[in-house]
């Protein structure tokens, strides 16, 4: 594996090795394709979303520091100041949130990375869910290259069926090779151009599969 990239945050690898512990102590956690993930230049990592889990463990064994979105009502007290210290955009919901969109676009010129999930919201089943086209509207602006990643195990531990966590079980992340512009992006003369980048990425998305001896 190459270097780290040298743009991770103190607070980020702090942040990381907790989670990183955590999850390692209490599930059997493992990945699969990360070297996939370029480490110095604009990307986008697209990901199936199933539980409140999914955000910290897709960047557990990457060497880059990732930009998450969340809800702007999060961005109060000690919980606030944490994920303000992660770089995370806060996005209002439901709405054409320009500042945000800003950000993001912000992160990826400078050669960034982020985390999206094209489903808009947790799956109520732990299937894949249609996407929406806010992913593609971003992949397609911003140029990026687009990493599929698929997440296997976080809804059986924490789906929104669930309260609260169980402890043990497996958890596995899967990253796909890279997409690029010409193989999401339809053109400008598409009609549903945008939606039909993100059921492009979610088509890869739905490609990933996890080792045989994980079972979910």
């Amino acid at each position: 594996m190459s270097a780290p990239s040298k743009d991770v945050s103190f607070i980020y690898r702090l942040s990381r090795a907790t989670a990183g512990w955590f999850f390692n102590t209490f599930y059997d956690y493992s990945t699969s394709g990360h070297y996939h993930v370029p480490l110095n230049e604009s990307s986008i990592l697209a990901a199936n979303h199933v539980s409140f889990y999914d955000p910290p463990v897709i960047s557990l064994h990457l060497q880059r520091q990732l930009n998450y979105f969340a809800r702007d009502t999060l961005f109060k007290g000690l919980l606030g100041k944490l994920i303000s210290s992660l770089e995370t955009i806060p996005v209002t919901r439901d709405t054409a949130d320009i500042k945000s969109l800003k950000a993001i676009f912000k992160v990826l010129k400078n050669n960034g990375a982020i985390v999206i999930f094209p489903e808009g919201t947790r799956s109520s089943d732990g299937k894949l869910a249609a996407s929406k086209p806010g992913a593609g509207m971003i992949a397609c602006k911003s140029k990026a290259t687009v990493i599929p990643t698929r997440i296997f195990g976080t809804f059986e531990i924490w789906g929104r069926h669930k309260k609260l966590p169980s402890l043990g079980g497996p958890i596995h992340i899967s990253f796909g090779p890279p997409m690029t512009v010409s193989e999401f992006d339809p053109g400008q003369d598409h009609p549903e151009r945008y939606s039909e980048a993100s059921k492009r990425i979610m088509n890869e998305i739905a490609k990933l599969k996890a080792p045989e001896p994980i079972i979910v």
